[in-house]
């Protein structure tokens, strides 16, 4: 269900900018944001004991800031990037998340991988390589300049910044729980996209 939504996501971003020339990624991620806040933040308002959401706020509140912050600029990065580049790319692109993730995984949760997990990664880049490749020259051949370039590097910025969000969840959600996670990111990514928006 959530591929299908995030596809829908996509396609509709893409359908916006391409034909009503209508750039809103920050409208975009904002309405995520709120849903969050709806339902994971006033379910750790609604706690008690040491793990509500006061509790949390007077611990943890810079480092959920900092992820609140990445993962408002990641998805920001992603939708802003359907401007230049193609849907097809955004979405091979995006999955340089996966190299990201593996080497963050690596050094932070000392996680361990075996050979085909580095063959597969090494796949991963020569495709992303190609792809950025295809959109240069594709760009070159349309008379688009740097478009697709600057899009292809949006949505490698975009995937980077979602592989330290994706770690640092994984963690959160292994050490502490889903519910906070949810609940402090709609709280830290409604305030910045609202700012930003």
């Amino acid at each position: 269900m959530l591929s299908v939504l995030i596809c829908g996501t996509a396609i509709t971003s893409q359908y916006l900018a391409d034909d009503y020339k209508m750039n809103t990624p920050m409208l975009q991620s904002f309405l995520n944001y709120l849903l969050l806040f709806l339902v994971y933040t006033t379910m750790l308002a609604l706690r008690k004991g040491d793990d509500n959401l006061v509790k949390i706020l007077k611990k943890k509140w810079w480092k959920y800031m900092l992820l609140g912050l990445v993962d408002v600029e990641a998805n920001y990065i992603i939708v802003k990037a359907y401007q230049y580049t193609t849907l097809t790319s955004v979405q091979l692109l995006d999955c340089f998340v996966i190299p990201v993730v593996m080497i963050l995984s690596w050094f932070i949760l000392r996680s361990r991988y075996k050979v085909i997990h580095f063959v597969a990664v090494i796949i991963c880049l020569l495709g992303v390589t190609a792809m950025v490749g295809a959109d240069v020259l594709a760009g070159r051949q349309q008379g688009a300049g740097n478009n697709q370039l600057l899009g292809d590097s949006l949505v490698l910025i975009a995937a980077t910044l979602y592989g330290i969000v994706n770690v640092y969840e994984e963690y959160i959600v292994k050490n502490l729980s889903r519910v906070e996670f949810l609940g402090m990111v709609g709280l830290f990514g409604i305030i910045f996209s609202g700012i930003q928006l």
